[in-house]
């Protein structure tokens, strides 16, 4: 079978292959045809028929039987190269010419059949890319002036907005407008619980409303959907191979050429040195042709693959590739970003204080006891005007913690200032300008590096507190006023954020699956992450690092361990992402750089889903294992048998072509892992 031809067509082939399979009923009508044929010789060789008759049948054994192995040995002499299929048919022939027609054409019928189910192992692998174009709808129910029409997605746009009702699957991805329901996104995500969905929230094309009709506003192209771009990585997965795939691949050549110089040896040897007879010389050589030929060896790779990708496809888990699904199957190392990851991301701000003596002046500077401005009216400085300030900052930055300050900032319904000039330092905090002063936000990094020249009012005042939240499990940071060159502590806000309902056991599981270390590599301040980590059971912590910073910590992981993982909300974590050994997204239903940027996707944004990774990742490993003792155990057999006992042809047959059904059935068993 020619499996790097079938396994590497285009896309658009692929999808018509899916939708509509005639290759695949004519391969089955071939196949029947050869064994017709292949049974009326042998009857017809029995019972006296007349010669026409019987080598009709072989005739037509052989031509059906041989067709695509002469269409792909065809193909592959254009390269050049020289195919499996090859070996059969000059094997076919072979037996042909010694008069054995009825091994050639057993050879035929069952090196066709083993294709027809290999191509259907593969095909079941890659059903998930057929029903996931079928959960996409054609057409969607756009509102206009307060009438529905019924267009086609093709013709929908960006801000159009359309109707859902009771039981419809959605067609695009948008925002709700309207109206309040639950969704069933298991097909997307793999939760099995339906999420309930009201005016603000993400919808995602191909899932299904529930409950209730919603009217929602489009945000994304058809061709930029969740559901489009999950089909795309789907099928970008199935062609990357898988490292064991990609050296079969490369040694398959040499293994085809070194079988043809055996077989050659093994008919040259006997009758020169030995003075063998043509006939039982040439019968034992297509014997060792067809045992050593490596088609179940080739076949056991992608039949695993294949399957696991599926598998996880059907448990909101994105295996980007071949590839990483071996490598997750040898960590033994995992670091875990604490925002977003470990931890909820719905950062929340749970304390807001002003320092004793902050002052604001009424045209908007910001100003303390120690410099305030006699020509100036003042007023001391509230907790809601702190927040306003801050969150003018705040406004133009897309950390969690501005996020959370704007958040809060908006639910007091607070008039917020228009700011300037923003600037950013990773890792540590922002400056802008609000009022004609400027304004910093940070932790106590950005005090310590930014400011550490400067004279700040209240600044040991300040640090204490933010020291005191911190040893509470709170991140915290400090808001700093600057008149005319002077800088004075104006409050400090406090944050927290909620560990995950399903964070502690996922750990827990990992362990149990033999993951040697665990880690926390995060941004935080050291006692918010130790917090954290002891409640989780972390092994080691690393707090208040840079996004680059990071990498550091996962090379020295990469020294000590076999494989690394590095899970995160592939926003600040991407370098880390890209150094880790494998990377694991979280998100990936509505998370554009999750999507991008990790080697595995949680689709449902759970963490639970992680050590279900992991132990797919290990039962595709153990099931390539057994593959190949079952492929390079039978040929090993076989080998022995034919130059021991003298095997005969059609028990040859039968141990090839059983050798290679048998490695592409336990490859399918793996589409059954998890349910």
């Amino acid at each position: 079978m020619d499996v790097s031809s079938s396994l590497t067509s285009n896309t658009s082939s692929r999808l018509a292959g899916l939708t509509d399979r005639p290759e695949i009923l004519r391969q089955v009508v071939f196949v029947a045809i050869t064994l017709l044929g292949m049974i009326g010789g042998l009857v017809g060789s029995w019972v006296g028929a007349p010669s026409w008759v019987v080598w009709g049948c072989y005739g037509a054994a052989y031509v059906f039987g041989g067709w695509y192995g002469i269409k792909e040995s065809i193909k592959a002499f254009r390269e050049p190269a020289i195919e499996i299929d090859f070996l059969m048919i000059v094997a076919a022939l072979g037996a042909l010419y010694i008069d054995a027609p009825f091994e050639g054409a057993m050879l035929l019928f069952l090196f066709s059949l083993s294709g027809v189910l290999e191509e259907y192992a593969i095909g079941r692998s890659r059903s998930a890319i057929k029903s996931l174009v079928e959960m996409r709808p054609e057409s969607a129910q756009v509102l206009d002036d307060g009438e529905e029409t019924e267009t086609h997605i093709d013709e929908v746009a960006v801000g159009d907005v359309f109707v859902v009702r009771p039981g419809d699957r959605i067609p695009l991805d948008g925002v709700v407008e309207a109206g309040e329901s639950t969704v069933d996104q298991s097909s997307l995500t793999g939760e099995s619980v339906p999420v309930p969905k009201e005016p603000g929230d993400d919808i995602f094309s191909g899932t299904i409303n529930e409950s209730g009709s919603l009217e929602v506003r489009v945000t994304r192209e058809p061709d930029e959907s969740a559901l489009s771009r999950l089909i795309r990585m789907v099928e970008e997965a199935q062609e990357k191979r898988a490292p064991t795939q990609q050296l079969l691949d490369r040694l398959e050549q040499p293994y085809v050429l070194g079988v043809f110089a055996m077989t050659i040896l093994a008919i040259a040897v006997p009758m020169v040195l030995l003075n063998h007879t043509f006939e039982p010389t040439f019968y034992r050589a297509m014997t060792l042709m067809v045992a050593a030929s490596p088609c179940a060896i080739i076949i056991s790779t992608p039949a695993a693959v294949l399957s696991a990708i599926s598998a996880g496809g059907r448990q909101g888990l994105l295996f980007k590739g071949g590839e990483h699904i071996e490598t997750a199957g040898n960590t033994d190392a995992v670091a875990f970003d604490k925002t977003g990851t470990l931890t909820e991301g719905n950062t929340r701000l749970t304390e807001l204080h002003t320092r004793d003596g902050a002052h604001v002046s009424t045209d908007g500077g910001i100003q303390s006891d120690a410099t305030e401005d006699s020509t100036r009216a003042t007023e001391s400085l509230t907790a809601d005007r702190l927040l306003a300030l801050a969150a003018a900052v705040q406004s133009r930055s897309e950390h969690h913690l501005a996020e959370a300050t704007v958040e809060a900032a908006n639910e007091r319904s607070l008039d917020i200032p228009g700011a300037s000039g923003f600037e950013a330092v990773v890792g540590k905090g922002v400056r802008a300008t609000v009022g004609g002063q400027t304004l910093h936000i940070g932790n106590p990094r950005y005090v310590a590096t930014v400011l550490a020249d400067r004279d700040i009012d209240g600044r040991e005042t300040g640090l204490d507190a933010v020291r005191d939240l911190e040893q509470n499990g709170e991140t915290s940071v400090l808001v700093i006023g600057e008149v005319d060159g002077r800088l004075s502590v104006l409050g400090w806000l406090a944050f927290t954020d909620t560990i995950r309902s399903d964070a502690k056991e996922t750990i827990d599981q990992l362990r149990d699956q033999g993951i040697e270390k665990i880690v926390m590599l995060t941004g935080d301040n050291e006692r918010v992450a130790q917090h954290t980590a002891e409640e989780l059971g972390i092994d080691e912590v690393y707090a208040e690092l840079l996004p680059e910073e990071k990498i550091d910590h996962i090379e020295a992981l990469q020294e000590r361990h076999e494989a690394v993982a590095m899970v995160g909300d592939g926003v600040n974590d991407a370098p880390a992402l890209a150094t880790a050994d494998i990377s694991i997204g979280m998100g990936g239903a509505g998370t554009d750089v999750a999507l991008e940027t990790a080697d595995i996707v949680l689709m449902s944004d759970k963490l639970s889903r992680l050590p279900y990774a992991f132990a797919l990742s290990r039962k595709a490993r153990r099931t390539l294992h057994v593959n190949f003792a079952i492929a390079f155990g039978a040929i090993a057999i076989m080998l022995t048998a034919i130059l021991a006992t003298g095997l005969p042809l059609p028990l040859a047959v039968v141990g090839h072509e059983g050798s290679t059904v048998l490695v592409s059935l336990n490859g399918l068993r793996l589409l059954r892992f998890g349910d």
